[in-house]
């Protein structure tokens, strides 16, 4: 997101007054306080030095890229100058004998402002930068990442997301750009190492990577390494299952250091070395896997070297301490002695390889789980080592810096997770990271001095777009977030992905997503989370997120063309796939419900259950194989049903479900007279009766409440000896004359104007023969335009109690949607009274 500063400059050296405001500097609009970039008859060029770092020279070749993108032409790469006409932008970095320290020297651009500062840019207009150029666009760093930064603030408002490759969210065609005069500056990034860590990455990432790259490789690290310069971020925990960052490929580590990725090793994978680092070691050596200092020091001391001698010449922050081979806890004889002549002995390593004093080399000591007891009971680290505290896997920060006592001097870090693979359940499918919470517990760890090292575990990148986005916006700058302006931030970032046109209502369904996500994981989600029973609180659970999936693709329909791919990763499918489960656990919670009483309803439930479980696949496979023409194939292979404890299999589990057959169900149904009426809808008979050449059938879904009940054949007519009825069981608390309408199907005289007959009775009494349609002539009426006709009759009702009312059809064609008794409190209703409660009896 934008939070560009504006200096507007009275004084421009010595003291000068600097008056802030948050607004773009790039500009579709011609206007004569702006500065021209691109036009139809003019072409942009960009000036570096030659000998320019490899690393800014990269982020300068994405920027001519981008602006083909934008404008259809690119930019002319200069490392000279004698005088021109075209727009010029110039990119240098202070202090390395770039064109930028000729520009201080001429007293053009004013040094001061990033000398010392660490990754600031500062991006502004000059003038007569060179003989015949009377003006010019300048972005300057006081550091490589500084310059780099610039470079990517400038993609950023031309149009470019940090997000185009990696959500495939288009870029906007625009003819001409201007450049707003003035001097904009991002400042100082308030964290010093903000990054990610790639974990948990098979079967999605993985599978995706070496679909694509080969393998987690270099090609596939320069797209992560990308994304996150675009996004202001320096560091990154590489991918680990199974994985050595710099083994696998012997050009990852020297592509970070180009690039300007600091480069760190998870809590448990300490100097430079992955886990996987250290069974190819002993394989390799035939040495013993022992995995303990105790017993095996000199072994692992010779390891710990290898990863420092392979890295020491690229930028990084080492991992120094001990944790249990695989991510697991130290064994039981562990003790703080021996953890802290781990350190000791490690930083002895790094001081022999480098040559420089341990101090200099930046280090970091995690706290995760049991590691914070030791920290707990005494363990120290030396004070330049930072001290990286956890969350506790769920986003809840456990331990803080105790602001009453003395600080540590080497600062404080936080590992945070928006993923994770462990007890009860693993989270690792979807984003389940409301950046409200985000926010709270990252101030939280701000306000209490952690402002060295954020590291957020994010999976498998992809399903986490938005909730990455924002940790790094925060950890940039966590002062420009409050309470009451997290949604705009959303809104902002819907419409850098989408346009300002939708993007208000985008953001709601992202911030809503998340929300429901955070109400239970996906995956800890099953047909017991939420009670049938009591304040309707599944059905309100899933209607929230069934409202939420409609609007999703209601709103589908009016994206343009060139946004669906970026709108179903972003937007649709996780709302989309999440409310599938809803409504599939909804299925299976119901269906044992009705399978514990026998009821025929318990069938419906489980072949709804298993749409949806084939839905899910569906909509994986869509992701997979069909959005931006196949390019996320695997991303969405993670498993997500059927979880039976954290660490459960690859496949997808469909829950069981029962299937009650109707031969077994013997249980009738009695409806109970309530509030003045009885409401029964058609389908729920106590009794049918066939005959051998007419049945009933039910038509799910028919009408406008549940369902239609009828005869089959329909060019059967029953004979006189023919007894086709259905039989309901009602226990009235009244007696007297009461009134009872039949919900029948607009269904008209077809038989050349007879009209359809039924017979109706109580209890075995004579039957009232009822013609209700023969009387249509053709006319419009209300049978139309309501879609059903009411059939009317009265029946004398002697005495309160169970009573039986049959209705017999006497042609066929005749639907039967619903019954109402009106006993003295029916009211009008358009569809009729909600079904009455019923017992049920063999």
């Amino acid at each position: 997101m934008n939070r560009i500063k504006i200096f507007f400059v009275i004084a421009f050296f010595g003291c000068c007054l600097q008056i802030t405001a948050t607004e773009p500097f790039i500009s579709t609009e011609k206007k004569s306080e702006n500065i021209v970039l691109k036009e139809k008859s003019l072409r942009l060029s960009i000036f570096t030095n030659s000998g320019i770092d490899n690393g800014i020279l990269r982020a300068v070749k994405n920027l001519q890229s981008d602006f083909q993108k934008v404008t259809g032409t690119e930019p002319t790469l200069l490392n000279q100058i004698s005088g021109m006409n075209s727009p010029l932008i110039i990119i240098g970095t202070v202090g390395t004998k770039s064109v930028i320290d000729d520009l201080i020297k001429q007293k053009k651009f004013d040094g001061k402002s990033l000398a010392g500062k660490n990754e600031k840019y500062i991006i502004q207009n000059i003038s007569d930068p060179f003989p015949g150029v009377s003006e010019a666009i300048v972005i300057a760093g006081s550091d490589k990442r500084g310059t780099i930064y610039g470079i990517y603030e400038v993609s950023q408002q031309i149009g470019v997301s940090p997000w185009h490759y990696w959500a495939d969210v288009p870029v906007v065609a625009k003819e001409n750009l201007y450049f707003k005069k003035g001097i904009y500056t991002d400042g100082e990034p308030a964290v010093e190492y903000r990054g990610i860590f790639l974990n948990d990455e098979e079967p999605s990432l993985g599978g995706w990577a070496r679909a694509t790259f080969g393998g987690i490789n270099s090609k596939f690290y320069e797209k992560v390494f990308e994304l996150l310069l675009r996004s202001k971020a320096n560091y990154l925990w590489p991918a680990m299952w199974g994985k050595a960052f710099y083994d696998d490929d012997a050009m990852s580590g020297p592509l970070a250091n180009e690039m300007g990725i600091i480069m760190g090793t998870s809590h448990h994978e300490p100097m430079a070395l992955a886990q996987t680092d250290w069974h190819r070691y002993i394989k390799k050596n035939n040495l013993p896997n022992v995995w303990d200092y105790s017993k095996n020091g000199k072994v692992l001391k010779e390891f710990w070297k290898t990863g420092l001698e392979r890295s020491k010449n690229w930028e990084k922050l080492v991992t120094v301490g001990m944790r249990g081979d695989g991510d697991e806890a130290m064994g039981e004889g562990t003790n703080i002695s021996l953890l802290e002549n781990v350190v000791k002995d490690q930083r002895k390593i790094i001081q022999n390889v480098t040559g420089r004093r341990a101090d200099k080399i930046p280090q970091v000591w995690a706290l995760y789980k049991e590691v914070q007891d030791y920290y707990d009971k005494g363990m120290r680290v030396p004070d330049d080592v930072i001290l990286l505290f956890c969350d506790d896997n769920w986003g809840n920060v456990r331990k803080l810096p105790d602001l009453s006592k003395p600080l540590h001097k080497g600062g404080y870090g936080m590992y945070y997770h928006f993923d994770y693979v462990g007890g009860p359940r693993n989270s690792k499918w979807i984003n389940i990271n409301p950046i409200q919470r985000v926010w709270e517990q990252m101030n939280l760890s701000y306000e209490h001095k952690v402002d060295k090292v954020w590291v957020v575990n994010v999976g498998d990148l992809k399903p986490m777009e938005f909730p990455i986005s924002f940790f790094l916006e925060m950890a940039w700058n966590p002062k420009q977030f409050n309470s009451k302006n997290l949604l705009e931030y959303t809104e902002k970032w819907s419409a850098q992905q989408f346009g300002e046109k939708h993007s208000k209502e985008i953001a709601r369904m992202i911030n809503l997503y998340a929300k429901y996500n955070r109400r239970v994981t996906p995956e800890t989600l099953d047909s017991k989370t939420f009670s049938l029973e009591n304040y309707s609180e599944f059905e309100t659970v899933l209607n929230d997120y069934r409202a939420l999936a409609v609007d999703a693709l209601r709103l589908k329909e009016q994206i343009p063309a060139e946004y669906q791919d970026a709108y179903y990763q972003l937007v649709l499918y996780p709302i989309d796939a999440c409310s599938n489960l809803y409504e599939m656990y909804y299925a299976v919670a119901k269906n044992k419900e009705m399978s514990a009483k026998n009821d025929i309803q318990a069938n419906y439930y489980a072949d709804k259950a298993k749409q949806c479980f084939e839905r899910n696949v569906y909509l994986d496979s869509k992701y997979n194989n069909e959005i931006a023409g196949g390019k996320w194939t695997h991303m969405m292979d993670q498993m997500k049903i059927g979880y039976k404890s954290w660490a459960d299999g690859k496949e997808n589990i469909m829950p069981e479900v029962i299937y009650v057959s109707e031969a077994t169900v013997l249980k009738e149904k009695v409806f109970q007279e309530e509030d003045g009426y009885v409401s029964i809808e058609a389908e729920n008979f106590a009794r049918m009766n066939n005959s051998d050449r007419i049945h009933w059938e039910v038509i799910a879904d028919f009408g406008k409440t549940k369902s239609g009940v009828t005869t089959f054949p329909q060019n059967a007519y029953p004979k006189s000896d023919e007894n086709v009825y259905l039989e309901y069981d009602i226990n009235l608390k009244s007696k007297g004359e009461f009134e009872v309408q039949l919900l029948l199907a607009p269904t008209l005289n077809f038989n050349h104007n007879k009209g359809l007959r039924y017979e109706i009775s109580f209890d075995g009494s004579a039957p009232q023969i009822v013609n209700f349609n023969g009387h249509y002539k053709g006319e419009l009426g209300r049978w139309q335009s309501e879609h059903i006709i009411k059939s009317i009759t009265k029946h004398q009702i002697l005495q309160p109690g169970k009573h039986t009312l049959r209705f017999k059809v006497l042609e066929p064609g005749i639907v039967l949607e619903k019954i109402l008794i009106d006993t003295g409190g029916l009211e009008p209703s358009y569809l009729g009274a909600p079904e009455s409660g019923f017992s049920e009896v063999k």
